[in-house]
């Protein structure tokens, strides 16, 4: 059977620590999504809670396979008749005081039918900015792609980004999806051109989508939600506050360029670790 084109969107938000409120904004941008013809939507790391405090996360953490947040996504999956992939939303670890980052996908009827604990746990360290994800942050294990009628799609969060390793290992995909809360430091430096690359040298379709913007804990996210096509080209992208990036997924055009450069073909290096 053959893939399907599709349209695909990211919701960027600017989530705070209201639960309920975030959910009310991210129902309204997916309907928004849903009208420009969106199939497959995607939302942002921490898309239903950014807290005065890391603890915040860890006292909204869900039980895997039931909560009011997984609930939403099911119904608002089912509602609209797509493809929903939960950038990531706080579930209970194996240990009291952390819990798991994990991205959630739901199908067309409401079924969760894949899940991506983050595997790389971000450390930064500049001046008074510092973030010690594993703190309070047990680490996923697994690398996760999904198969839709869309084609293969990987799963990856925020700092995963940086590890090109991540997307070989699950190499080839039709599309990659980077929800994330990037801090506007290192984003403002290396997002871009980290998307970018990412895109080229896996000869696929990129989606990312941020949180952009000022919270209310007075943390600033970069934002800059894009869609870029294998060529690394830029098709859609919103750089600050809450909103709607879509563009088109077109499998002729994947086939064209691993044709016309077959790099992924051309590689040498296959098994090394």
């Amino acid at each position: 059977m053959s893939l399907q084109n599709c349209r695909i969107a990211a919701i960027q938000m600017v989530s705070g620590p209201r639960v309920e409120e975030n959910l009310a904004v991210a129902g309204r941008l997916v309907e928004d999504a849903v009208g420009q013809g969106a199939q497959l939507v995607v939302l942002p790391e921490y898309f239903p809670i950014i807290g005065a405090a890391d603890a915040d996360r860890v006292k909204a953490r869900e039980d895997f396979g039931s909560g009011p947040v997984q609930t939403w996504l099911a119904e608002t999956a089912q509602r609209h008749g797509i493809w929903i992939f939960a950038g990531s939303l706080p579930l209970t670890a194996s240990v009291p005081d952390k819990m798991r980052n994990a991205s959630l996908v739901f199908n067309p009827v409401g079924e969760c039918v894949a899940r991506y604990d983050k595997i790389h746990l971000f450390g930064f360290r500049k001046g008074d900015e510092s973030y010690d994800e594993a703190a309070f942050i047990e680490a996923g294990e697994q690398p996760v792609a999904v198969d839709t009628p869309f084609g293969r799609i990987a799963l990856s969060i925020c700092y995963d980004l940086r590890f090109p390793e991540l997307y070989r290992a699950l190499a080839p995909v039709d599309l990659i999806l980077v929800p994330a809360a990037f801090t506007e430091t290192t984003g403002r430096a290396h997002w871009e051109i980290l998307l970018r690359a990412r895109a080229i040298e896996n000869q696929c379709y990129l989606l990312a989508v941020g949180q952009g913007g000022r919270h209310e804990n007075g943390r600033q996210t970069h934002g800059n939600s894009m869609i870029i096509d294998p060529w690394g080209e830029i098709l859609d992208r919103k750089l600050k506050g809450q909103g709607v990036v879509i563009a088109d997924l077109d499998h002729q055009r994947i086939a064209e360029i691993r044709e016309s450069l077959p790099a992924l073909a051309h590689r040498k290096l296959k098994d090394v670790s």
